[in-house]
């Protein structure tokens, strides 16, 4: 099933008959359906997933302005924005063509939608569980942002991921990545959320589909 809303093109993949978990996945065009075959491969626990794409990426899925990284074309800093028209548009669409109601909603993402999932957590309750899959935990300020700010509702759990050569880059603002992204796994387990941090093989572009996959079956769990 697929449909257009604000803009947005959502797919809806599911091998779920009852009740079950509903996985938001903000990613690029056709990946949906690729991440959820990969899922059907690793078993386990039967989900929705509803995969958005249609994103101005830098812009709808960073949480605040920064100076432009790698000269690209777009600036960043409009998740509030998004983080809006997600919940109060696109997720009652999604809803609303489902045959149960959701046993509980998540969102997962790669890179800057990695990112985007646990900033979302932080200004919404509708997500029980987060998977930031090669998070872009580099992203300035974040680490103090999750430090001096609550959860809207805390998750269930969260799911951390990176690949183990991520942070071996001259890129001074993409190295601190993997630290981020260990120190944010530590202080998640020290407030008593569920948090698993797993090293992938390879770089940021190594595998994301499976890596993806991985990252939402780990999150669901098997309850």
């Amino acid at each position: 099933m697929h449909f257009t809303v604000s803009g947005r093109t959502v797919e809806i993949f599911s091998t779920a008959e009852g009740i079950a978990p509903l996985v938001i996945l903000n990613t690029i065009q056709d990946e949906g359906e690729k991440i959820f075959d990969k899922s059907l491969e690793l078993g386990g626990k039967d989900f929705t997933l509803a995969a958005i794409s249609g994103l101005n990426w830098n812009r709808d899925l960073s949480p605040w302005e920064t100076p432009e990284i790698r000269n690209n074309r777009h600036g960043f800093g409009g998740a509030d924005e998004y983080i809006s028209e997600l919940t109060t548009s696109i997720l009652p669409e999604i809803c609303a063509r489902l045959h149960e109601k959701p046993e509980y909603t998540a969102i997962a993402g790669y890179s800057l939608a990695g990112l985007f999932a646990l900033y979302a957590a932080y200004k919404t309750d509708v997500f029980s569980r987060v998977a930031s899959v090669s998070g872009s935990l580099w992203f300035p300020d974040f680490t103090g942002f999750a430090q001096s700010h609550d959860f809207v509702k805390t998750p269930d759990r969260i799911y951390l991921s990176l690949g183990d050569a991520e942070a071996k880059t001259r890129d001074k603002n993409l190295a601190p990545v993997q630290k981020n992204t260990e120190f944010l796994a530590g202080f998640y387990q020290s407030r008593g959320i569920t948090t698993t941090f797993e090293l992938n093989p390879g770089n940021h572009f190594n595998d994301p589909t499976g890596r993806t996959a991985k990252g939402i079956k780990k999150m669901i769990g098997n309850n």
